[in-house]
């Protein structure tokens, strides 16, 4: 290995596959709810701790949708919404802790509901190439009643689990430190 990285190690896999786990499981539980989902939580609260490498359970959780539901377009869009998540989160934690602050969830479930309004916006990139721009404003204008109800659900979640979910994973972060 080059650098000051450590190798990945069994506990390393073990962790992602947790955290991809919980991310399937929770997918699975909510599916019936339209835009109401745990991803975007789960994505910000493992962000936190485990901060950039959580890409990698955000692309196996993708990997694991894709075997559910088959490939379409929004495989591309989960490629790069997830990720595009997990680094706003990394460097607002990062500049809270620059600055001695102590995550808190307000600013997190504000991140969450500003995602899921956006969501749809996000989204839409790929039908910009598809069909062009009228295709891909259709697409996101007809979807903002569901970005309206994904950004406030995100924001109640996290507003919600934010606290009991953070003393969990302090709990057992201190166990689970992962080297990528």
């Amino acid at each position: 290995m080059t650098g000051d990285r450590q190798p990945v190690t069994v506990r390393d896999v073990a962790v992602l596959g947790m955290m991809t786990a919980l991310l399937e499981a929770s997918k699975r539980l909510l599916d019936n709810l339209p835009n109401v989902e745990l991803i975007t939580f789960l994505l910000i609260m493992f962000t936190l701790f485990y901060g950039r490498r959580v890409i990698a359970a955000a692309l196996a959780f993708t990997l694991l949708e894709i075997a559910w539901w088959g490939v379409h377009v929004w495989v591309i869009m989960y490629l790069y919404v997830w990720p595009v998540l997990i680094l706003i989160t990394d460097r607002l934690h990062r500049g809270l802790r620059e600055r001695g602050e102590t995550p808190t969830p307000l600013p997190f479930a504000l991140l969450a509901a500003v995602f899921g309004l956006l969501f749809g916006a996000m989204c839409s990139i790929p039908y910009l190439f598809i069909g062009g721009p009228v295709m891909m404003i259709t697409w996101w204008i007809a979807g903002i009643p569901y970005d309206i109800l994904h950004g406030v659900s995100n924001f109640l979640i996290c507003l919600v689990l934010f606290k009991p979910v953070h003393k969990a994973l302090r709990r057992s972060a201190a166990l689970f430190v992962i080297a990528f």
